[in-house]
């Protein structure tokens, strides 16, 4: 009889023989999104908002395939299509970027969350991710049960485990990963509301990166560390091997609380990045010298090895009910050098809520509504005012500068098993950081697939 048990929990643990050693999953999301008419300024440069109403269609479609190899290991690879671009895009590939074009330009905190993995408004195919996981259990460890979804395979995984994940992923995957505001294709679409506004986030234009991350899990807490690969160019899809002197390496701490009998959690990150990013003081004196060759820009290039750039970030969820909760963000970082990845912020607070559809009889359905502030450092709002651009923003000079500000509601609803609608809507004060324009009003709607 023994001997039967023991056959049977072995067959049972045979992973490679199981039908549940694949997870197979898919998503479609397109955004169109517009904005109407606004104030504008008697002075444009080459990444300006247009005043007047625009349109813009986002399209990304992935699958997300999974695949058990031993015990506690995991294969994922997510082939993806992406294309369209964001309100406010240009038409023509510029030199420098190596035929890539910008697909969102105007607004630090750019209204659609999806375009950032857009380098080009034709459609494209690509390896997103491809990445193995290892699990190690730690002593005293109990099971917990996780269900199949998009880049887990069903399991029974350790509540105190060691992860290392080795491969190409998105960093984001793996921090910050606030429950309520995280995902523009099925919660928030702004930008500087998916993470850390100012985190400079290692990744390519279309938010993927290879790196090594390992995390230490508790239930109680957990620690995770990172390093992965920096662009070659300020928003290139080229990634810099180099990693002796390029790489972003990121640190954080997570830790679970209790408020009125309600779980929370608060999430502490840190950054330091490694790149050929130029200092800001040096290219604006540059500018104002004559000696910037606007052709191939200084700031977006680089010439040699030695640009820094480091952060702090906070981050808080607290759940209010079934679904639900509110959370807030606080990012900075020492905005010396020229942003690399992610978008141009220094500085960030944002504070929201995500409401289930519970309360009214749709638990599937949601309502969320985010303030956000943005900022700069004085020395890159400096190269700005002198006539410098970024790869997202610069109207040619910025005399009043001013934080831009951003508000976002959206409803959310399931109309069947696997199609979701969502109406959003934006205001945008002072964009690109100008008082001289806004605001901006910018209406969306978002189809999202997923199975």
């Amino acid at each position: 009889m023994a001997t039967d048990l023991q056959a049977q929990k072995d067959n049972n643990n045979n992973y490679l023989d199981s039908s549940q050693a694949w997870s197979l999953h898919y998503q479609f999301t397109t955004i169109a999104q517009g904005h109407t008419s606004f104030r504008g300024a008697g002075y444009v440069g080459r990444n300006t908002l247009s005043a007047q109403p625009d349109t813009a269609l986002s399209v990304t479609t992935t699958l997300f395939v999974g695949r058990k190899l031993w015990k506690g290991a995991a294969m994922y690879a997510n082939p993806e299509i992406a294309g369209g671009v964001g309100v406010g895009h240009r038409d023509v590939a510029e030199p420098y970027n190596a035929g890539l074009y910008s697909a969102a330009v105007g607004i630090a905190g750019f209204p659609n969350g999806e375009s950032f993995r857009i380098g080009s408004p034709k459609p494209a195919v690509y390896m997103a991710r491809f990445f193995v996981e290892q699990v190690f259990a730690l002593k005293d460890a109990q099971p917990e049960d996780i269900e199949s979804e998009a880049n887990h395979v069903k399991q029974r995984r350790p509540d105190s485990r060691v992860v290392i994940t080795a491969g190409k992923f998105s960093i984001a995957d793996i921090f910050d990963n606030n429950r309520f505001s995280h995902d523009p294709r099925t919660q928030f679409f702004n930008w500087s509301l998916m993470s850390y506004g100012a985190w400079d986030y290692p990744a390519n234009t279309r938010g993927y990166t290879w790196g090594l991350a390992v995390e230490y899990v508790r239930p109680a807490y957990e620690v995770r560390v990172a390093y992965s690969l920096m662009p070659k160019m300020a928003n290139g899809n080229v990634l810099d091997w180099n990693i002796s002197q390029s790489g972003g390496l990121t640190v954080e701490l997570e830790s679970r609380y209790h408020l009125l009998e309600q779980p929370g959690t608060v999430r502490l990150l840190a950054f330091r990045n490694t790149s050929k990013a130029p200092a800001y003081q040096d290219a604006t004196q540059r500018l104002l010298n004559g000696t910037y060759d606007t052709s191939f820009p200084y700031i977006l290039s680089g010439e040699q090895y030695g640009g820094v750039k480091y952060g702090l970030g906070v981050s808080l969820e607290q759940p209010i009910a079934k679904n639900s909760g509110l959370f807030a963000r606080a990012s900075w970082n020492d905005g010396k050098t020229a942003t690399w990845a992610f978008t141009e912020i220094d500085r960030s607070v944002s504070a929201g809520a995500f409401i289930a559809g519970g309360r009214w009889g749709r638990p599937e359905d949601a309502i969320g509504i985010a303030a956000v502030v943005n900022g700069l450092s004085p020395s890159h709002a400096a190269f700005f005012n002198a006539g410098g651009i970024g790869f997202m923003i610069g109207d040619g000079r910025l005399p009043n500068y001013k934080t831009e500000q951003i508000l976002e509601a959206f409803y959310k609803t399931r109309l069947t098993r696997a199609l979701f609608l969502t109406a959003d809507y934006q205001l945008v004060a002072n964009p690109g950081y100008n008082g001289d324009r806004g605001p901006v009003n910018l209406f969306a709607l978002r189809t999202h697939v997923e199975f």
